[in-house]
């Protein structure tokens, strides 16, 4: 389907991909204090999602623990994104997990997530980032506000992520700084630069950073830095390239926006157009249409996997997707994504 001389959902196959504020999902949630719950994270991961446990998940778990959270049970699933391996429920009713990509190649670490409404909210890209993040985050709190027992907690997995003091010891007073400089990338942190940018009306250095964030290594998968270049670019009275950069933030993981869909929709100047084009996608019509264009039958029921995701993300109505969903990666060859698709406790 052609809109405007484009070809709407252009580019890779949807189901190669790997990878503002949403209301938080409203389902309720099974939380466990017992600490026999972490050990049976990892069973779930390497048993149910059928991959690699990330090395230092029963560490994060006694982290967020340790910092008040409560311990989510693995297959409390209800209402959440099927990808989505719960890990924790901090006070403000957040859910942080385990991002479980169907086709992610085997040496790709599992991404640690914000569950909202709509999709996910990259935190980390790894396991081992995020308690590095968190490490410093506590050091860097003076000793009235420091909860040692975070420390205690990271074992001596911790202290070879990081060493107590560094953050001191390093002469960078912004922590933000030290972060990116020594921790990793996050996108929270590169989104607070540009605003920090705005704030002191460099424009320039916004518009840099914004298009810094979109390089394909930094995010692989995830829409989010695409959807914030085009707000960068808005901002800036730069409207034509802001509707490209958003229609580009469109042709990954609607899931993966970091906000509504619409929010998008408007900035790429389009109405219904794309969803109309999966609604087609996904109907046995468009199947076979796709099958007589050569494309391998495997490839086809991936995008179809991938596009009922994005239309189940539009209004965070997951359950009404899941038996459609497990199918296409039956089809695929899939059995032990399928199944980890519609387990639930």
């Amino acid at each position: 389907m052609k809109v405007g001389g484009m070809v709407l959902c252009g580019g890779a196959p949807r189901g190669n991909v790997v990878p503002l504020l949403l209301n938080r999902s409203t389902a309720p949630l099974r939380v466990s204090s017992s600490y026999t719950s972490i050990s049976d994270h990892v069973s779930f991961v390497k048993d149910v999602a059928a991959t690699q446990p990330p090395q230092h998940l029963p560490q994060l778990l006694s982290i967020l623990k340790t910092r008040g959270e409560s311990i989510i049970p693995p297959g409390a699933r209800q209402g959440l994104i099927p990808l989505a391996i719960p890990l924790s429920k901090n006070s403000s009713g957040n859910v942080t997990a385990l991002l479980r990509w169907p086709t992610a190649p085997p040496e790709m670490e599992m991404p640690v997530i914000e569950v909202r409404k709509h999709g996910v909210w990259l935190l980390a890209k790894s396991v081992d980032q995020f308690i590095h993040r968190m490490l410093v985050e506590e050091d860097a709190k003076n000793s009235q506000e420091r909860n040692e027992e975070v420390f205690y907690a990271s074992g001596v997995s911790g202290k070879k992520l990081y060493r107590k003091g560094d953050f001191a010891e390093s002469g960078i007073s912004n922590l933000d700084v030290y972060l990116l400089k020594k921790v990793g990338l996050f996108p929270d942190i590169i989104e607070r630069k540009v605003s920090r940018h705005f704030e002191e009306g460099d424009h320039v250095s916004a518009l840099v950073t914004g298009e810094f964030y979109t390089k394909k290594e930094h995010f692989p998968g995830f829409a989010r830095p695409f959807v914030f270049n085009a707000e960068v670019l808005l901002r800036v009275g730069r409207k034509v390239e802001a509707k490209d950069a958003a229609r580009g933030a469109l042709k990954s993981p609607w899931w993966t926006l970091g906000c509504m869909y619409w929010d998008v929709a408007n900035i790429a100047q389009w109405d219904d157009e794309q969803i109309e084009y999966i609604k087609e996608k996904v109907t046995e019509e468009g199947r076979q249409e796709d099958i007589k264009k050569g494309k391998a039958p495997a490839q086809v029921v991936l995008d179809e996997a991938a596009f009922l995701l994005d239309l189940a993300s539009i209004e965070g109505e997951w359950e009404d997707y899941l038996e459609r969903i497990a199918k296409c990666y039956e089809e695929a060859g899939l059995d032990d994504v399928a199944k980890f698709i519609l387990y639930r406790d």
